[in-house]
């Protein structure tokens, strides 16, 4: 058979490229993180190096003794798992590296819009939605903590409360009116 009708299988250098699986940064951007979500990416990589990465490593150095490794569960899975946790390992770090912690109770009792501040507004049909503004690697959508570089963000970053700014929608421009700007009072 012809090698242009065969598709290869990827190798382990192909699962190492860890920079597709990157949230985008903005061109000349920086990682904001709030001190909350910095400190739970620092958690999560220690817990990786300390705790899970080893007891996969012995794992897989026990399976490796076990004789053939070609059909070993054990090392073949271990062997895979401990590439996951590699890459996840390199992407914290890369990460870390880059982070530009944000205290957002600096702008305590400010009524503009800035990282870290909970804005509650209303759309054009009247509904109310109340949202965070946090770094890339810390949102959760269902739990009403957004990116700073999504389009809502994006609209309502500098503007004040009682400001209304307009929302580039594919169903058009929305309107969103902001009722009130709060940040987490300083510790």
């Amino acid at each position: 058979m012809n090698k242009a009708f065969v598709r290869e299988q990827p190798s382990d250098a192909d699962d190492d490229d860890d920079g597709a699986q990157l949230p985008p940064l903005p061109p000349g951007g920086k990682n904001y993180l709030t001190p909350q979500g910095y400190a739970r990416l620092r958690a999560e990589l220690k817990t990786l190096v300390e705790d899970e990465r080893p007891k996969v490593v012995e794992t897989v150095s026990w399976a490796a003794k076990n004789g053939d490794r070609s059909e070993n569960g054990d090392y073949i899975y271990g062997k895979k798992r401990l590439r996951e946790i590699d890459r996840r390992i390199r992407f914290l770090t890369k990460r870390l590296d880059i982070a530009e912690v944000v205290d957002a109770s600096l702008q305590h009792g400010n009524d503009q819009v800035f990282f870290g501040a909970t804005v509650r507004y209303a759309d054009d049909k009247g509904a109310e939605h109340t949202i965070t503004i946090v770094g890339i690697d810390e949102t959760e959508p269902l739990q009403g903590r957004i990116s700073w570089i999504s389009p809502v963000a994006r609209a309502l970053l500098k503007a004040r409360e009682g400001d209304s700014v307009s929302l580039p929608t594919p169903g058009g421009l929305a309107t969103l009116d902001i009722l009130e700007v709060s940040y987490p009072p300083r510790a």
